[in-house]
């Protein structure tokens, strides 16, 4: 795994009701800081990639549905610079993935239905200076294939 990313593996407690599922804790050992939270609808095929944060860290939950997560590490003395993963996250894979400040991200939706992508950054989005890096999905320098990976 890239260096630096963590994965925190979900339990739904069910019963006749459904289920409840704690996402993250403010004493998860894994969870640094919380700056906000907020959740992205996303449609099947759309890729929403690639961006990299200075700032913060994120904490991805997909809690309905599944997506494709791709990570790319762009850190410059980092023992995983230029390696490249793809982690599925969504209801058939209850974690959460922690991505650190400097990977590059990026996610669509697998499947037939829209998913729900619940992010805890450590810090407040600023409209006025965006911790927001961009690349563009496609990016040749990125060794990731969006595609459906048959094995």
């Amino acid at each position: 795994m890239i260096e630096g990313v963590q994965i925190k593996r979900l339990a739904p407690h069910a019963d006749e009701r459904g289920y409840l599922m704690e996402l993250v804790r403010s004493d998860d050992e894994f969870f640094t800081k919380f700056g906000q939270c907020y959740v992205s609808l996303n449609y099947p095929g759309v890729i929403r990639a690639w961006h990299y944060h200075k700032k913060q860290e994120d904490y991805f939950v997909v809690v309905k549905g599944m997506c494709k997560v791709g990570l790319y590490d762009m850190r410059e003395g980092s023992p995983t610079r230029g390696r490249a993963e793809a982690h599925y996250l969504g209801e058939r894979n209850n974690i959460v993935l922690r991505i650190p400040i400097g990977v590059a991200h990026g996610y669509m939706t697998v499947g037939t239905e829209p998913s729900l992508l619940v992010n805890f950054p450590t810090e407040v989005y600023n409209a006025a200076e965006p911790d927001e890096h961009r690349l563009p999905w496609d990016d040749p320098s990125i060794p990731f294939q969006w595609e459906i990976e048959f094995r």
